[in-house]
């Protein structure tokens, strides 16, 4: 969590983000999606709520919110 706490508030984003693009490009595929469900449940499960899961994207990629 240490990336969304360099977001802004209101500011909208995907897990893939919180990464340097060749950093999730080394990650093998089932682990991206295992990466995505894991903060997805991680986010559903913190107390201190400052982000929010939104919609999901064309691609079935889960949005997130900095609040």
């Amino acid at each position: 969590m240490n990336e969304t706490k360099k977001l802004k508030k209101g500011e909208v984003f995907l897990v893939r983000e919180l990464f340097k693009g060749y950093e999730w490009n080394r990650i093998p595929k089932k682990d991206c999606i295992l990466l995505g469900t894991l903060f997805l449940n991680y986010v559903k499960e913190a107390t201190d709520n400052s982000v929010e899961a939104i919609e999901k994207t064309k691609a079935n990629q889960q949005k997130y919110v900095k609040k």
